[in-house]
């Protein structure tokens, strides 16, 4: 059997993290639910949205399936809870239960149709959060946060150099929480 690029990278990935110390840890998947989804899609997704759902895997499916497989090889039960988020409207997150990353991508195709995309401003801290409340509740033990998405946090033009967006601060100050 060939080894594809990704596969090697993969591989590579995985060595490393054992080598570092990992011996177990629980994935937790984060997919970005909003309207840029359909904007970036315009220019970079032949004019659909990223999450568009066609017989060609989208670059979500894409990244659930490529990066999903590199921590899931960590992950003891194969439980992958997903949660989808966006516009920092407060905590909106949606969770779904896998039997791993191949479920994963199974079910975010059943769900992607009926979720409307909402409008920002975009902050991550909502998904950090849950997962905190996540890793406490599990008695501190180690979880991978992977967050898929098409770009930044949002930062208005209005924003001087040097300064932060308000969804900017709370995405770095619950970072540095959860660190």
């Amino acid at each position: 059997m060939q080894l594809t690029g990704t596969d090697t990278i993969i591989i590579k990935v995985t060595k490393a993290l054992r080598s570092a110390g990992l011996e177990s840890s629980d994935l937790i998947v984060g997919i970005y639910f909003t309207k840029s989804n359909e904007w970036t899609g315009k220019s970079s997704s032949g004019r659909r949205s990223l999450h568009d759902i066609r017989s060609v895997p989208n670059p979500y499916e894409q990244a659930i399936s490529i990066i999903g497989r590199t921590p899931s090889d960590f992950d003891d039960c194969s439980l992958i809870p997903c949660f989808d988020f966006g516009d920092g409207q407060g905590v909106r997150l949606l969770s779904w239960q896998h039997d791993g990353f191949r479920e994963a991508q199974q079910r975010y195709r059943e769900l992607v149709p009926g979720i409307k995309l909402a409008a920002g401003p975009t902050s991550s801290a909502p998904i950090i959060e849950t997962v905190m409340s996540i890793v406490d509740e599990s008695g501190g033990k180690y979880h991978v946060l992977l967050i898929i998405a098409d770009g930044q946090v949002s930062r208005s033009i209005d924003v001087e150099i040097g300064h932060y967006s308000p969804q900017e601060e709370d995405t770095i100050a619950t970072m540095v929480e959860a660190s």
